[in-house]
């Protein structure tokens, strides 16, 4: 089996363990940076270190632990913000659902961000992200499919072993996250899955449980 030219680097940062995931080009060493949730000085030691190029930052929600690193992040890069305009009042209320769910006080949330449009492509390198809406967990929900690797990027909406998101937090839809799931869980057998939380899967296991 030959090498991918895309790795995945995983990060597990903040409070809520919140996986950030650094996917690039192994040859331009091109990348984006996907759900910055904390711990900016660690993801910027790690793009320091394997010496990438980070083009942009995409979130796949607006809650606060998957955009906490985001300020720090595009001061440290200059880099754009992407995040569905479904989640824009979720972002805003970020200094206060961390301060409720962690007791910590929290830099404002980035008020400049780049609309993620569904079915649109993100180039990262010689590859891309296809952006895929699924609400459910929240209304902006959405995840990052590269056909090429056969991997995706799924963010709250499912995790490993049949778990899924919360959907009674603001936003959240029982409906929509079962169609979203099964939205997902039609993608080819061997799709790796990189979830917001815990470790990676693939549609053929998550399958069992849904």
């Amino acid at each position: 089996m030959a090498l991918s030219t895309m790795p995945v680097k995983t990060l597990i940062v903040g409070q809520l363990q919140t996986n950030c995931y650094l996917f690039y080009s192994e040859p331009s060493r091109k990348a984006v940076i996907i759900d910055p949730g904390d711990d900016a000085d660690l993801i910027i030691s790690q793009i320091q270190d394997l010496d990438l190029n980070p083009e942009a930052i995409l979130a796949t929600h607006g809650h606060f632990d998957h955009v906490l690193a985001v300020t720090e992040l595009k001061l440290a890069f200059n880099l754009p913000f992407y995040l569905h305009q479904a989640d824009k009042k979720i972002l805003a209320r970020t200094q206060s659902t961390a301060k409720y769910f962690t007791g910590l006080e929290v830099d404002p949330a980035p008020k400049v961000y780049h609309s993620l449009v569904p079915q649109a492509k993100i180039k990262v390198g010689e590859s891309s992200l296809q952006i895929i809406h699924t609400p459910g967990h929240t209304q902006g929900s959405v995840c990052f499919y590269c056909p090429a690797e056969k991997l995706i990027f799924t963010g709250d909406l499912i995790f490993a072993h049949g778990d899924r998101g919360r959907t009674d937090l603001d936003g959240g839809n029982e409906s929509q996250i079962q169609q979203s799931i099964r939205q997902i869980l039609s993608l080819p057998a061997k799709t790796l899955m990189y979830s917001g939380h815990g470790p990676a899967t693939t549609v053929k296991d998550e399958k069992q449980f849904h």
